[in-house]
């Protein structure tokens, strides 16, 4: 998820006149509202899906896994020699339309209260609510019933949240 992105629609959102309406406190007598599908889209296709492993990185325990751009003047990966692994490159990016798009076809919009929820009200197609992970479980717990009144879709439902036996 872009968190570039993600700030310029909650400041967008949030200055809109038509929220500041929306925004009041619902009565509780209001009904759910059925949860809605993602947009269509181009088919999401990885290029890849393998990890790209660091040069060297099977030979010793010293050296991470973890992708480092060979530097060295005689380095076969860095040269682009047949049979070494590939580096990551601009190729293997995936379609701009489906970048950061998840199974669902929805991308992931990080919430942290219910204010937060209401700015997908109008874009429950295309965004879903990912609960940040330091939200307590109390305010997850309104956080939730507040998405299944707006028919936005909650990526982690059930994370931290606990029913009584």
């Amino acid at each position: 998820f872009d968190l570039a992105s993600g700030c310029a629609i909650r400041q967008n959102f949030a200055s809109s006149e038509h929220h500041a309406q929306l925004s009041q406190p619902s009565d509780p007598g209001v009904t759910a509202v059925k949860m809605v599908s993602a947009k269509k889209h181009v088919p999401i296709v990885k290029k890849r899906t393998l990890r790209f492993n660091r040069h060297q990185s099977d030979r010793f325990m010293r050296v991470g896994a973890s992708w480092r751009k060979p530097k060295g003047i005689d380095n076969r990966v860095r040269r682009r020699f047949r049979g070494t692994m590939t580096m990551p490159s601009i190729g293997f990016g995936s379609n701009k339309k489906t970048r950061y798009m998840m199974p669902s076809g929805h991308k992931a919009f990080l919430v942290s209260n219910v204010n937060d929820v209401e700015l997908l009200m109008m874009h429950n197609r295309t965004y879903a609510a990912e609960i940040a992970h330091n939200v307590s479980s109390r305010k997850r717990i309104d956080i939730i019933a507040r998405a299944k009144q707006l028919g936005v879709k909650v990526t982690n439902p059930k994370a931290k949240v606990t029913t009584e036996v």
